[in-house]
């Protein structure tokens, strides 16, 4: 009996060493905001409860397993979702239900290779580079980097296609003294057009108060339809410094199609944020301009974001969207964001 006592207790500790190899965890965050909203071009205001003011809402699953000698397998499933009504999607053409991430991968001391849909190159370098970090709702940054203004007729985004990638495959260096770097690679798939493809990759610098960025992208496969599109290009270098009394952003980028010069964008933008109590002012502007088409797009933020712990946060922004030749449009948001 004692015997059997023994190896019962050998059986389970054995069972509770293979479960602290692994983990799953549930993940999300869920972010909405009422406000009255107006870009440049549109007729008028549009009262709104909305759904993502500072980040866009998400849930899902992420997890690990130690294989033992370093190397580890990890999963990513998160799928984006619409607070103010409960819509599984982002609300854009073609969207899946895991568009957010969806995606197994192996990572050691060589670093990490992910299979599957993960983030462009642009995204990290995007959110970290400004204030208001991944809002596509008042950041100016993103807005004109990944959202046109259909409204207005400002198809001008300065990415070529998403913030996410189908059927890629991303390799992250191991970190070297506070330096990174992603590789990414988006199969085509288009029966006998094997060269059609996306690729790209950022590069990452944290150094105590400084970080340094930049990301280059080619792209010929559309999101919204998986078909082949016009050859696109961007890059955008940028930096940040914490003073400790704030904290300053700049970028500076550049995008164009197919070697077209009529279709050359250029965008800056600025940023700062300054702290304030248990919170932060954050203030932001871009420009993007197309010289040959003599347009300009510029947008200001300006707003207050208040944590009332480590992971909720209540925020106020107001927003200037300007376009030559339209009716400039203002917005102001207040709203919450919880993670969990």
């Amino acid at each position: 009996m004692k015997k059997s006592l023994i190896a019962l207790g050998a059986a389970l500790a054995c069972l509770g060493s293979v479960h602290a190899q692994s983990s799953v965890q549930v993940t999300g965050l869920v972010d909405a905001y009422v406000g009255s909203m107006r870009l440049a071009g549109a007729s008028g205001h549009t009262n709104v409860v909305g759904s993502g003011g500072m980040t866009t809402s998400w849930f899902g699953f992420k997890g690990t397993e130690d294989l033992g000698g370093g190397l580890k397998a990890n999963f990513l499933l998160t799928s984006f979702f619409q607070a103010d009504s409960g819509a599984p999607t982002r609300q854009i053409p073609g969207d899946t239900f895991f568009s957010r991430d969806a995606s197994v991968g192996l990572s050691g001391g060589f670093g990490n290779v992910q299979l599957g849909r993960g983030m462009a190159p642009n995204f990290l370098p995007t959110i970290l580079l400004n204030p208001f970090g991944d809002s596509f709702t008042v950041s100016p940054l993103v807005l004109h980097a990944n959202v046109p203004n259909v409204g207005a007729g400002w198809f001008n985004q300065t990415t070529p296609v998403d913030t996410g990638w189908n059927n890629e495959i991303i390799y992250t260096t191991p970190n070297f003294g506070g330096l990174t770097a992603n590789v990414h690679y988006q199969f085509g798939e288009q029966a006998g057009k094997s060269g059609k493809n996306n690729t790209g990759l950022n590069v990452m610098y944290f150094g105590g108060p400084l970080t340094l960025m930049g990301f280059y992208e080619s792209a010929q496969i559309s999101y919204a339809t998986g078909g082949v599109m016009d050859k696109q290009t961007d890059w955008m270098l940028g930096g940040a410094y914490d003073f400790g009394v704030a904290k300053a952003y700049a970028t500076y980028g550049q995008a164009k199609t197919n070697d077209n010069d009529a279709t050359d964008r250029k965008t800056f933008s600025l940023g700062a944020d300054v702290p304030v109590g248990a919170g932060a002012i954050k203030l932001a502007i871009a420009r993007t301009k197309m010289d040959n088409l003599d347009l300009r797009r510029t947008t200001t933020s300006v707003g207050y974001d208040h944590n009332l712990s480590k992971r909720t946060d209540v925020y106020a922004v107001a927003m200037r969207d300007q376009i030559t030749s339209l009716s400039s449009g203002t917005s102001l948001i207040l709203g919450i964001r919880h993670r969990f």
